[in-house]
């Protein structure tokens, strides 16, 4: 007996060594099936299929794969095998994702049932490995099974060697696996409940298979690419033609192969000059090239079209990317001397030999891909429910989402996915709410894209299916139940559609406004609003608009007057962009996304960043009526002139303002409310005409105006103190002389603001009286004065000198420099007293002017300065003590020659590719580069707010800080302001008292003439 047992227990440990080496996957289940018939095992006995296994294969290799496992299942996810017990699942497809699936669901005491219509697994394609994922395989029994696997500094395996490898791990945990048998559709439960109680099946080719009567509650499909499951619309990726060749060339294993260095990741794709040598010698011209040494030499690259047209790899030049790269119209025998001539130059010919080798449809095993357009499935779950029966539905792998292959994505986030899967899974089985696991699963599957080596947890030993032992800083709530309703299809919900909802996107707490206009349809717009326009052809979005005449045109099609477009050159690209930019960024507020000399420089534009910032102008004037060149109506104020500008900025701010919900009964109020905003917002993007135009942003627009507003104000309290004054005069010479005063106030004060400071008309020459404004005009003035809000005003600077220095010491002053303005105030103050405090208080009127206006000037000049880089700084000072006259500074900065556009990073400015790009209010950045300005903790799209004002992306919760940081300086700048703002009033109310104490004694002590009513408060509102 003992013997027996002996021999039994050495035949059993040689079967499991058999079906531990098998190397195929007809030969794995053969070795399995021998192996289970020889210890009487039951495969069907899920639950107790490996503990009764274990017990029987005890050989020393065998215990070391028991250990490695059993570590395993002894997570407290798993609850002992007994987390999904009764859950039946169906996988549809047998690659390394979905088995890498049904060996979590196993774990969990599911019963998973895979099929796979193909029997043999040939993909020599070579899979990069992340760190992670080979402490997990490993974990598995890796190396129990494969004994080379990532030995050394190796991370990478074939993609057959993964499969065989989980094939095996998921047959010794009790997984059906049929091969040969393909998924068609699937089947609902019967509406006739009563008689006969079927659930969820599905229907196989071939349709007799004994599958078709298995019934499950939960199917997850894994079969690529090509996905048959119902429900999952898919989002593409869309990048520049993108031509990719894979080549598997025989390794013999000897020792001059072995020496051969590997090309792995994108460690080449800087190397430019290696690029060039490979050109000027070959004529084959690359982006990039990989090399993994493994059972065949494996080389990827990434081929020019233009290249392989002169190599005559492909016959015929199409547009469309799918009938340039079908099979008639590629050379095969040209397509591998390119691949081989590649492979022999990128391993400087060292490789001994290359041949190419053989693939499951007994062709050499080269092959030519299109990579240009990548797919990700809008949703990656969803439940349907029919006649009392849910049925949970999943997608992993290459269905969820597409890999990129030079960054080696597939393996790695197609592995994330399924344990993302099983806890969903998990969750279903324990009764959680089809709405909560719907809502959590979307959430993870938003972190999946932005999955990279450096942002998951680094600790590798405590990975399990729960999501937070993966993910750092993990948001389980980012989408609420509401958001996944549309994924939850019952039987009154039947016309619910499957596509994702356009606020799911979005942050719950923040509502952005994006544009979802197509380049198509874009373009169309386009081309219809410059048609007709002298030298403007509009064929595309990137060529066409490199002259900067197109831009003009399109800005000269709705405001005419602010492009002379008869005066452009097309052949002045710079002038023409910047142009074109600088107005849209002063009229607009649309932020331009290069500069005149980038675009100049460029050979076409960036795609991207052109349908970004023509979309801009597509949402802003977009049912925009067309404006007539005639601007009489508009400086008259006739409204209906006004009426497409009102569009515009109301185009202009739905696109920026965020919307809130309003109550039905305040609707009213705030819509009065908003209005009355809007009418503010629309007076500062307009000037008065009477004021020249400056090149200032939108922002500083209002503090224009309103200063022009207190120009007019000081004017029109002059002329009425004048009035007032000559009404009461007792002669016409006096009259004169006010009238003489009151033109020379006119002249400085309606001079132009960008005119130096001018001289004090007092001290000029005389000049021919000017004519009063009419009272018509003075009574509108001073409606506009009362309707205007108080300003807040400078303090006035003491003067040097005496602190208070008397009337009769400054008429000396002036009478010393200049003789003939004293003999005009002798024959004032003999005329009457009061004239002198007259004098005295224009004085003082022309002083508050003059220093207004050398305030302003001094802004901004200051302003100008801070804008500039560090070069247009130090030109600027040099300039300062070389020459007197000041160059004009730019008001906007210079972007970096080697910056801009879709293919650099917003934060790290390196290179980003397309992707693994990702985008948001027009910027584009790395997914682990996305992070708050705050915290720099990671954050995701659906969860973030921009600041406009420092042009940083944060958290919901720190957003709040900066908002808080924002409004505490705007309290102490309004603080210092008021402060400011009461020294200067009780300043000017003391030097009023000492003007009217003095004005009532000098009117008392001339007894000759008739005392003058004079009222002092009219001055109120030159210092309120």
């Amino acid at each position: 007996m003992g013997e027996n047992g002996d021999d039994k227990h050495g035949r059993s440990g040689q079967l499991f060594e058999n079906f531990i080496q098998a190397t195929t996957c007809k030969g794995t289940l053969q070795a399995f099936n021998i192996l289970t018939r020889q210890l009487e095992l039951d495969p069907q006995d899920h639950r107790h299929f490996y503990a009764k296994l274990k017990s029987k294969v005890t050989s020393w290799k065998a215990k070391a794969l028991w250990n490695k496992l059993d570590k395993k299942h002894g997570q407290k996810e798993y609850k002992k095998g007994k987390a999904c017990i009764g859950t039946k699942c169906l996988i549809i497809g047998g690659g390394p994702c979905g088995l890498r699936t049904a060996i979590e669901l196993s774990c969990l005491g599911a019963k998973v049932v895979v099929v796979e219509k193909r029997d043999t697994f040939s993909r020599n394609n070579v899979l990069h490995l992340w760190p992670y994922t080979i402490h997990d395989l490993r974990c598995l029994g890796a190396k129990k099974f494969y004994g080379k696997f990532c030995a050394g500094a190796i991370d990478h395996i074939s993609i057959w060697q993964l499969q065989l490898m989980l094939f095996k791990i998921a047959l010794l945990h009790g997984i059906e696996i049929h091969v040969n048998v393909e998924f068609m559709k699937l089947l609902e439960p019967l509406e006739d409940q009563e008689n006969q109680k079927t659930g969820w099946r599905a229907e196989f080719l071939p349709q007799d298979h004994p599958l078709s009567d298995y019934e499950f509650d939960v199917i997850i499909g894994a079969d690529g690419r090509r996905n048959t499951l119902e429900g999952f619309r898919r989002k593409e990726f869309r990048g520049k033609l993108a031509i990719a060749i894979t080549a598997n060339f025989i390794n013999r294993n000897t020792t001059a192969e072995a020496k051969v260095e590997e090309i792995s990741g994108v460690a080449f794709i800087f190397n430019q000059k290696f690029f060039q040598d490979l050109k000027e010698e070959t004529g084959i011209d690359l982006e990039n090239i990989v090399y993994y040494k493994d059972s065949t030499h494996y080389f990827v690259m990434t081929a020019k079209k233009q290249s392989l047209l002169d190599k005559g790899v492909i016959i015929n030049d199409y547009a469309d990317a799918e009938m340039l790269l079908c099979a008639e119209n590629v050379d095969q025998d040209n397509l591998q001397s390119y691949a081989r001539e590649a492979a022999d130059f990128a391993t400087n010919y060292q490789l001994p030999s290359l041949d190419f080798a053989i693939n499951h449809y007994g062709q050499p095993d080269v092959a030519m891909f299109d990579f240009t357009s990548m797919y990700a499935s809008e949703n990656a779950a969803l439940v349907r429910e029919r006649h009392g029966h849910q049925l949970l539905v999943a997608l992993v792998g290459d269905s969820l989402l597409e890999p990129f292959w030079p960054m080696g994505t597939g393996c790695a986030r197609g592995f994330l996915a399924a344990f993302d899967t099983a806890w969903m899974v998990r969750s279903w089985a324990q009764g959680a709410l089809p709405l909560e696991l719907l809502a959590e699963r979307e959430g993870l599957y938003r972190l999946l894209p932005q999955t990279t080596p450096e942002n998951i947890s680094k600790n590798f030993d405590q990975y399990t299916i729960d999501p937070g032992t993966r993910y750092p800083n993990l948001n389980s709530n980012c989408v609420r139940t509401h958001q996944v309703k549309h994924l939850f299809i019952t039987n009154e919900l039947q016309t619910c559609s499957l596509e994702r909802a356009s606020s799911i996107r979005r942050s719950v707490g923040v509502s952005r406004h994006e544009s979802d206009v197509r380049p198509n349809k874009l373009l169309i717009w386009c081309q219809k609003q410059t048609e007709g326009y002298g030298n403007v052809t509009v064929t595309n979005l990137t060529s066409s608009w490199k002259s900067g005449l197109a831009l003009c045109a399109l800005i000269h099609r709705f405001r005419p007057e602010l492009v002379d477009f008869g005066s452009l050159k097309e052949d002045d690209v710079v002038g023409n962009n910047q142009l074109a930019f600088d107005i849209a960024e002063r009229e607009f507020g649309i932020s331009p996304m290069t500069t005149g000399k980038e675009m100049a420089a460029t050979e076409e534009p960036d795609k991207l960043s052109m349908v970004l910032y023509l979309s801009k102008f597509y949402e802003l004037f977009r049912g925009a009526p067309l404006r007539p060149v005639d601007t009489a109506s508009k400086d008259n104020g006739d409204a209906r002139s006004a009426k497409p500008s009102n569009l515009i900025v109301n185009n202009y701010l739905n696109l920026t303002l965020p919307r809130k919900r309003v109550p039905k009964d305040e609707k009213t109020s705030d819509d009065s409310d908003l209005n009355k905003r809007r009418k503010t917002v629309f007076r500062c993007f307009e000037e008065p005409a009477n004021v020249p135009s400056r090149n200032v942003n939108s922002g500083n627009e209002c503090n224009d105006t309103k200063e022009v507003i207190n120009q007019n104000k000081v004017k029109s309290m002059a002329t009425q103190l004048l009035a007032k004054f000559e009404e009461n005069a007792p002669n016409t010479s006096l009259r004169r002389q006010e009238s003489l005063t009151l033109s020379e106030a006119d002249q400085a004060v309606t001079a132009p603001l960008t005119d130096p400071p001018p001289v004090n008309p007092r001290f000029a020459k005389p000049q021919e009286p000017t004519p009063s404004p009419p009272q018509a005009e003075t009574k509108r003035q001073f409606q506009a004065v009362s309707r205007t809000q108080p300003v807040v005003r400078p303090p006035v600077q003491p003067r040097p000198g005496p602190a208070k220095p008397t009337r009769e010491l400054r008429v000396v002053e002036r009478a010393q420099s200049h003789p003939d303005d004293l003999g005009r105030s002798e024959s004032l103050s003999s005329a009457c007293p009061s004239a002198l405090v007259l004098s005295n208080i224009l004085e003082r009127l022309q002083d508050l002017e003059e220093k207004a206006q050398q305030k302003r000037a001094q802004n901004l000049a200051n302003r100008d300065f801070h804008k500039k880089n560090i070069k247009e700084k130090a030109a600027h000072l040099a300039s300062l003590f070389g020459s007197v006259d000041l160059p004009k500074g730019s008001l906007r900065k210079e972007f970096p020659a080697n910056i801009g556009g879709s293919d650099t990073c917003y934060f790290c400015k390196r290179r980003v590719y397309v992707v693994e790009r990702l985008s948001a209010e027009g910027h584009f950045f790395h997914r682990e580069c996305f992070k708050c300005a705050f915290c720099s903790t990671s954050i995701r799209l659906g969860n973030y707010v921009f600041n406009v004002e420092d042009g940083n992306f944060y958290c919901q919760p720190h957003f709040m800080h900066s908002v808080t940081k924002n409004k505490h300086r705007k309290r102490r700048t309004e603080s210092k302001a008021q402060e400011e703002d009461k020294t200067w009033r009780s300043g000017e109310a003391e030097a009023a008292e000492v003007a009217t104490d003095s004005a009532y004694s000098a009117c008392s002590s001339s007894g000759d003439s008739s005392p003058v009513p004079f009222n002092i408060p009219v001055l109120d509102p030159l210092i309120g």
